[in-house]
């Protein structure tokens, strides 16, 4: 990928609209509440905040609330990861704003953390095509925003609270090219599915050239050295046909999540 196509450091580029709640570490040059509560030693972990760890464990769970009241009733979803450095002229954009599009028009929502790059292109596309478009926020150590195609906007400052939402709430997830943030939220759902903590779900992800190392090497050294079952590495899905992710999201929809659910959520 060339570097012309990406969005330089993380400055806030494109559609974003300024998140004053998640930007308050940012602007005042302090810690995120993420560090404080996982510090061990040192300033963030002086006596006077370790009396407040009580009430960190209230907002904790003021945070789990708020995502579950909001996201409740949300219906068939899917959430959809990726870099938040390219710019709208990529064709991973496109690619993410046209899947978002056809997964509306399926019949899901759709979730992502609500930034740019593959994040807006996805928020985009849902919006556009009329559906549910799901920004889970987060507090980082410099400023952030909300991409203006976000019509359920959600803010995190604990990433295991948003991480949640990401995967309480989807039937499936499509992961485009990213960095260390997309490889978390990939091997997070990998995880969950593997030890039966998450229903046996679509992992997909898409572009063949940028994905197939990685699958490789799974395979030859994880796979290989027997650190994994053989049929977990069927957990993974590499593509780059759009049509394919929605038919297997569909499909999986149907066949293990449409008993207990309206089947008519989901379209032909």
């Amino acid at each position: 990928m060339s570097k012309d196509k990406l969005t330089p450091g993380y400055t806030p580029v494109g559609n974003l609209i300024p998140n004053l709640s998640l930007s308050r570490a940012a602007y005042h040059g302090r810690p995120t509440d993420d560090a404080r509560l996982l510090a061990r030693t040192g300033e963030l972990r002086d006596a006077s905040f370790l009396h407040s760890d009580p009430w960190r464990v209230l907002r904790i769970t003021g945070e789990f609330v708020a995502g579950f009241d909001a996201l409740a009733e949300l219906g068939p979803a899917v959430s959809i990861f990726g870099s938040a450095r390219i710019a709208e002229d990529h064709p991973w954009y496109r690619a993410a704003e046209h899947t978002a599009r056809r997964l509306v028009e399926s019949g899901f929502a759709v979730i992502t953390g609500g930034g740019p790059g593959v994040m807006e292109a996805a928020n985009k596309g849902a919006f556009e095509a009329g559906g549910i478009s799901v920004g889970a926020n987060i507090e980082l150590p410099h400023e952030q925003g909300t991409n203006r195609f976000v019509n359920l906007p959600l803010n995190f400052r604990y990433f295991f609270v948003r991480k949640t939402m990401f995967v309480k709430y989807a039937e499936g997830f499509v992961i485009f090219p990213g960095g260390f943030g997309t490889m978390d939220e990939l091997f997070e759902s990998l995880t969950l599915i593997q030890t039966g903590k998450l229903g046996n779900f679509p992992v997909i992800l898409f572009d063949t050239a940028f994905w197939s190392p990685l699958v490789d090497w799974i395979r030859a050294s994880v796979l290989d050295g027997a650190l994994i079952a053989p049929h977990d590495i069927d957990l993974l899905v590499v593509t780059d046909d759009i049509e394919y992710i929605i038919e297997s999201l569909v499909t999986c929809y149907r066949q293990n999540c449409a008993a207990v659910e309206t089947p008519s959520l989901i379209k032909s």
